[in-house]
């Protein structure tokens, strides 16, 4: 909320999925008590999937005028996600790019992690220099979002994807993981080795990435500890 009150007409990249809904639950909690207004904020989704009816309940689209748009009263010509259509896919990861540019970069980058590591839906082996484009789904990512369709046959096998490049660029990255399932897998971000074979070890490349996690999904940290210590005594005029 400090970067949309400097900033009103703030770029937001924004995650989709389970794990950023509290989150945002919380952010309209706090946009209400507060009376902001929030109808300059812009924002951009990470990804979407292929394949879906427009309007499908689950598209990125829908999911994110749900949970997103309608509750902290933005304005939806505002907020953006690829264009999935299969008339314009070949150009759509291009033109998003530009999209980006043109409003002036992303500011505040929320992203989740998948059990595989992948951020986005860049899967393990993605390139630390892509750019958006389209990606097709490990079954493990298949299986993991399942839970939103009817079956996992009804889960698309490919998406449209902001890429590890596109998501460095942004000014901050806000990394979530709750559960003990994301445990590995925020381990492997933090503390591993910088390797496409994780793409979430990708934040280790940016100077301004905050993590937040729960203590099940921080269970596997070796340096568990001293993240609490460091946190504990954090100079205050250290934002996040």
């Amino acid at each position: 909320m400090r970067l949309i009150a400097r900033k009103p007409d703030a770029v937001l990249g924004l995650a989709t999925g389970s794990t950023p809904l509290s989150t945002y639950t919380a952010l309209v909690e706090r946009a209400h008590a507060e009376a902001l207004d929030l109808s300059e904020v812009r924002g951009f989704a990470l990804d979407e999937y292929l394949g879906l009816q427009p309007g499908h309940p689950e598209s990125y689209r829908a999911v994110i005028t749900r949970e997103v748009v309608e509750p902290l009263g933005l304005t939806a010509a505002n907020i953006h996600t690829p264009d999935a259509s299969p008339e314009t896919i070949e150009t759509a990861g291009d033109a998003y790019e530009r999209a980006i540019i043109a409003a002036g970069g992303v500011d505040l980058q929320i992203l989740g992690i998948g059990t595989d590591g992948h951020v986005g839906f860049n899967e393990p082996g993605s390139s630390f220099a892509s750019l958006t484009r389209v990606k097709t789904l490990t079954e493990q990512t298949r299986r993991d979002n399942a839970r939103y369709f009817e079956s996992l046959d009804a889960v698309p096998m490919h998406c449209i994807t902001q890429g590890l490049g596109t998501i460095r660029r942004a000014r901050h990255l806000v990394l979530l993981a709750f559960g003990a399932a994301k445990a590995a897998a925020i381990a492997a971000a933090v503390e591993g080795p910088v390797t496409a074979s994780q793409p979430g070890s990708v934040i280790q490349l940016h100077p301004h990435t905050t993590v937040l996690v729960d203590e099940d999904a921080a269970a596997d940290l070796v340096n568990a500890d001293y993240y609490r210590h460091a946190w504990a005594n954090r100079p205050a005029w250290q934002q996040l």
